[in-house]
């Protein structure tokens, strides 16, 4: 079965990893992928945005309108990529929004409720993560990514076991368990 996938966010937040976690997941379970990121001015906290097609592709980008799942670790970057998913696509978005330093000196801040209103009318289905009660509850602020897949399998895109067994091989050993615990954490949720 063909998916494609939109991974975004900014510099510094794991999509890349996320990507590299989701691309292994497929490939052990017998599927073909393809993925490309286009980092930019990731390191200084720009755009990132990670092309995941697993199954039959040509390309590695997804073409506009064909994602079948947009995961975004921002609002905004959500909002920004809207564009790649289909109109019956799932939206799984970080609630939490990373002021641009452009809203940042204007004084016009970026609301996450407004946001996520538009996405309610662009998708198909749109699955709201509070990151941040999440890190909380797991005590680092660093696995915003495996929380984010956890949501990701919990809607379907993939089984929670091969995310596993893909974070075994691509997470230094030291941060396996803390990761999985981000990935079971959403199926704990309500």
């Amino acid at each position: 079965m063909n998916k494609n996938i939109i991974i975004c966010g900014v510099g510094g937040q794991g999509t890349v990893l996320a990507a590299k976690v989701l691309s292994q997941a497929a490939i052990s379970n017998g599927e073909r992928v393809l993925s490309a990121e286009t980092i930019g001015m990731a390191q200084r906290g720009g755009s990132v945005v990670s092309h995941v097609r697993i199954g039959q592709a040509f390309s590695p980008l997804v073409p506009k309108g064909q994602a079948d799942v947009l995961i975004a670790f921002e609002a905004a970057e959500a909002v920004r990529n809207i564009d790649f998913l289909k109109p019956d696509g799932t939206v799984i978005v970080n609630k939490k929004i990373v002021q641009p330093v452009t809203a940042s000196l204007s004084g016009k801040a970026f609301d996450e409720n407004e946001m996520i209103d538009y996405l309610n009318k662009r998708a198909g289905n749109v699955i709201a993560v509070d990151t941040d009660q999440a890190c909380r509850d797991l005590g680092s602020p660093r696995v915003v990514n495996m929380v984010l897949l956890g949501a990701a399998s919990k809607s379907g895109l993939i089984s929670k076991d091969e995310l596993k067994a893909a974070i075994k091989l691509l997470v230094k050993p030291d941060f396996y368990e803390l990761n999985v615990r981000a990935v079971d954490y959403c199926f704990s949720e309500a």
